[in-house]
């Protein structure tokens, strides 16, 4: 028998001889520790990676609410821009011109995305039109958006011979379209093929298994894809400016200039006149809100069910 205690055979086994079990119940704890503190600094890493984002967005509310806050009144709401030199007056025109050529872009650019990404994962896979309708959408993505401004400026204004809402619209349109139709495609991706077979197994046709199966299993993250274009064009100046141009005035009409916010927001702040800049930081501080009562309306509506489709 030998001296050493590592090379003692254990009692009753004939086989190999096996290290006594302290020394195992000690390596295992080693390893125990050690995993724990890799946990633990991973988790770490991760919350302060967070911070770290997240502190630039505070920051940036924070400073917004203390230079735009003070310039909220109601006459900011509810009156059009005063002439030059005179204090006073708002931006309820391109509040509400805003609206109206998100909406426009909206119902446009969402419905065009989902359909195109709904193809890419459904009905396209291996097809030269798939990867054609993949690339394109890959390189929009990259795309500045001046550069959809003055495409949509050869292709509307110039032919229309004026600038319009509409055509601000599918300026912006364009623009959601690329990052909702990739949304959709990886959302659908995620889908269990064991799902779709099992509505194909009960007789229902492939299309209906489309609508009814597949998008409302992938619902939330298409939401939120369609949020992420909407807060991505929601900001953009560039491509209004060689489309919508801007209007100083009331204008509800899709045929003729309208105002926008950030296009008034960027007058506004190159302009010389202190009464214009305190204008444009609570005009930036509106359109930040705006954005965010619009993605957290969605959020909420789409946790309670509502566009999920549930009953």
């Amino acid at each position: 028998m030998s001296a050493n205690p590592i090379q003692s055979p254990l009692p009753g086994d004939n086989g190999p001889l096996r290290p006594p079990m302290n020394y195992r119940t000690k390596g295992m704890r080693i390893n125990s520790a050690r995993r724990y503190a890799t946990n633990h600094l991973i988790t770490a890493l991760s919350l302060a990676s967070t911070v770290v984002v997240i502190i630039p967005l505070v920051a940036i509310l924070i400073y917004l609410l203390y230079k735009g806050a003070s310039s909220l009144n109601l006459a900011f709401f509810t009156k059009i821009p005063a002439p030059v030199g005179e204090e006073g007056g708002g931006m309820a025109n391109a509040i509400l011109g805003s609206g109206i050529v998100l909406t426009l872009a909206s119902a446009m650019g969402i419905p065009i995305g989902i359909a195109a990404g709904v193809y890419l994962a459904e009905f396209g896979q291996g097809k030269l039109l798939a990867t054609t309708i993949r690339f394109t959408a890959d390189v929009l993505n990259g795309v500045p958006s001046i550069v959809m401004g003055i495409a949509i400026y050869s292709l509307i204004v110039m032919q229309q011979k004026h600038f319009s809402a509409f055509a601000g619209g599918v300026a912006l349109a364009v623009m959601m379209v690329p990052t909702i139709t990739r949304t959709t495609e990886e959302m659908l991706a995620t889908v269990p093929h064991s799902i779709r077979e099992a509505a194909l197994g009960l007789g229902v046709p492939r299309w209906r298994t489309v609508l009814s199966v597949s998008l409302k299993t992938a619902s939330p993250g298409i939401i939120t894809g369609c949020m992420l274009a909407f807060a991505r064009v929601a900001g953009e100046t560039a491509p209004l400016l060689f489309t919508a141009l801007g209007n100083q005035f009331w204008s509800y009409k899709l045929t003729e200039p309208i105002a926008a916010l950030p296009l008034q927001i960027y007058v506004y702040a190159i302009s010389p006149y202190d009464e214009w800049h305190r204008l444009a930081w609570a005009g930036s501080l509106v359109l930040i809100l705006m954005i965010m009562v619009a993605v957290t309306l969605v959020r909420i509506y789409a946790a309670r069910g509502i566009l999920k489709g549930a009953s």
